[in-house]
């Protein structure tokens, strides 16, 4: 097999350039519940399901329940104000990675620990609503990363059984812990993004690299 025949790709860090906009979404929306977190605690927790990453962030405190749905409206809130087209920017090669992949007959997903509609929010604002085969959001599953469900639902989208047939590749700690637990052939770490290469090395992965523009030579679409 010289390539995949699906390769998922995470969104914020992975494709999308990241900014401080996702920590400052956290930061707003834990601050106006009286909560104050640390950097080193919202990086840990980059790459999860949002509404499950409050939850984590929140617990032990009274009424967690109320206060995990009030600061997701915030979080949410915050950065739908924050995405805008002036705002979003490609990670440069990752267009180039998605026509690439689809010229030789490779699926293509991207996954995301948002919902549905910030998603389709941000897709709007790229331009990718017909750059994929399939998009699998964070409320698609019953367990974010670093379960695989969001890498299994890519592949049931897509019409891929085998897993050795699929790439994942994402910049944090958990997309990594997710494709091992998928047990992808390609668990491919860019340091783009939230977690930095020695943070990427410590977790389960085949290939580390600077950026999607590297991951064409690794797939052998280059």
């Amino acid at each position: 097999m010289s390539v995949p025949a699906l390769v998922v790709l995470d969104l914020v860090g992975t494709t999308v350039q990241a900014d401080d906009a996702v920590p400052r979404a956290f930061t707003a929306a834990l601050a106006a519940e009286g909560v104050v977190m640390s950097t080193e605690q919202l990086r840990a927790v980059r790459g999860a399901t949002k509404r499950l990453a409050l939850a984590q962030l929140l617990a032990g405190h009274a009424d967690v329940d109320t206060r995990v749905e009030r600061a997701y409206a915030r979080f949410r809130a915050e950065l739908l104000s924050a995405y805008t087209v002036e705002s979003v920017a490609p990670v440069p090669g990752a267009a180039a990675l998605m026509a690439q992949c689809r010229a030789a007959g490779v699926k293509v997903a991207l996954n995301t620990g948002f919902d549905r509609a910030l998603t389709a929010h941000l897709l709007t604002l790229l331009g990718w609503r017909d750059s994929v085969d399939a998009v699998v959001c964070g409320d698609d599953v019953a367990a974010g990363r670093p379960a695989p469900y969001l890498i299994f639902h890519a592949m049931e989208a897509t019409g891929v059984i085998d897993v050795r047939a699929v790439a994942n590749v994402g910049d944090t700690a958990l997309d990594l812990g997710a494709g091992a637990h998928a047990g992808v052939r390609w668990n491919i770490g860019v340091w783009s993004g939230a977690h930095d290469r020695a943070t990427l090395a410590a977790g389960p992965h085949t290939h580390l690299c600077a950026s999607v523009a590297d991951v064409p030579a690794i797939l052998g679409l280059g």
